[in-house]
């Protein structure tokens, strides 16, 4: 493990490393706070689990338009840069919203005036989260590409131990400190991010170049490539002729893509060619998708999760009200489950990283199919007829369940 360390801090710098743990760190960490939030909801706002779905699935909303940063941070970059400035932006907008809820008693005690608070804070950390992804595939493309799952499993170990230390601490957090205390302590891991934040460079590009050269079409949409052959190899059940026709018409698209992006560029005002950026983008946008290596997959990922149900709330409601379970016992459920992440994680780098994510996939969503039932068998209490006790089965196999969703 310390090896796997320094070999990525001299691939990339120290800098850049910290800044991308503790970006998922925090991500992680956020158990912490939000067990917080969930309780509060429930015991001080005194909402019913409808309600208190609808202000979590507002608040959570800015997480579902993630692409729009990535767009907005590609095609208007400020003075120069497309990272780090929305990188300090979207910290502050994570940072402020806790400390107005941590010292303004009547904010945090309504409920729109809260929802409002806790939406923009999501917009902030789901930023955080798009900028962190868009330098993790800058990097690997420019500088070390074979280091690419490494960097994305050290990510991800970064995030599963915030999740542990997370809700580990927000149990006994609740128990001894009042709400807005929790929320205070939590703002000083975003105050550290953008203290961190000056500790990268980054280099300005000219208007030019960051309209020839958009991570939209890079990164986050993009096929670079060098990695043109892997993604072919991994499509298995096409014909060869229908890769070749999809490689020419990848080179048809980037050859027209730059010249309409040179011949639009020249003698316009930086308001207009960030127009031509955005127009530039949404079209690389509509050609990626209609491309059947791209269109397939995210039609996958879409139905993968509309079908899934979202009933986290109710249940938190049915485990603290009917089942009296307490936040410190629902805090190491968590645990488990980041444990769970942790551990998947280093089997995918160490084992699974070469394998065809078609079997991953499949395997991971028949296991989360087969482990939704638990919550039937909770609330049916089909568990008590066989002996099984409440917090067996809510510690293995809810456990287990966030630990295989947060691995797919």
């Amino acid at each position: 493990m310390l090896q796997w360390s320094n070999q990525l801090k001299s691939a990339f710098g120290a800098s850049f490393i910290w800044i991308i743990c503790l970006i998922y760190f925090t991500q992680g960490f956020r158990s912490f706070v939000w067990t917080a939030v969930s309780y509060h909801l429930k015991d001080t706002l005194k909402l019913s689990p409808s309600a208190s779905q609808f202000v979590s699935s507002v608040a959570f909303f800015p997480w579902s338009i993630k692409p729009l940063y990535g767009i907005l941070s590609d095609c208007i970059p400020i003075r120069g840069r497309r990272r780090i400035p929305y990188l300090v932006i979207s910290t502050v907008l994570s940072l402020v919203p806790w400390i107005i809820l941590g010292l303004n008693a009547s904010l945090r005690t309504s409920k729109v005036p809260l929802m409002v608070l806790l939406t923009v804070q999501n917009v902030g950390s789901a930023m955080a989260d798009v900028v962190a992804d868009a330098m993790i595939a800058e990097a690997v493309r420019f500088e070390r590409a074979a280091f690419s799952g490494d960097l994305q499993s050290i990510s991800w170990m970064s995030m599963a131990l915030g999740g542990i230390f997370g809700s580990l601490l927000g149990g006994y957090a609740l128990s001894n400190f009042r709400i807005n205390a929790i929320f205070l302590l939590f703002a000083i891991l975003p105050g550290l991010q953008l203290v961190s934040c000056g500790s990268i460079e980054e280099t300005p590009m000219n208007t030019k170049d960051s309209s020839e050269d958009l991570s939209l079409t890079g990164p986050h949409m993009k096929i670079a490539d060098g990695n043109e052959e892997n993604a072919d190899n991994s499509t298995n059940g096409f014909s060869k002729n229908s890769i070749s026709r999809r490689k020419k018409s990848r080179k048809n698209i980037k050859k027209a893509v730059t010249f309409k992006t040179q011949r639009q560029v020249n003698n316009k005002s930086l308001a207009l060619q960030w127009f031509s950026s955005l127009k530039l983008a949404s079209y690389s946008l509509f050609e990626a998708f209609r491309q059947p290596i791209i269109l397939r997959p995210m039609t996958w990922f879409f139905l993968a999760h509309i079908t899934f149900p979202n009933i986290s709330t109710v249940m938190f409601y049915y485990q603290t009200e009917f089942l009296n379970l307490d936040a410190s016992f629902l805090g190491n459920v968590r645990v488990v489950g980041w444990l769970g992440l942790m551990l998947g994680t280093s089997i995918y780098n160490r084992y699974l990283k070469r394998k065809k994510l078609q079997q991953i996939l499949m395997w991971t969503q028949i296991g989360l199919s087969m482990l939704i039932l638990v919550d039937m068998v909770l609330v049916s209490r089909a568990n008590i007829a066989y002996g099984i006790s409440d917090k067996m089965v809510v510690l293995w196999g809810t456990a287990v369940a966030d630990a295989i969703n947060q691995f797919k």
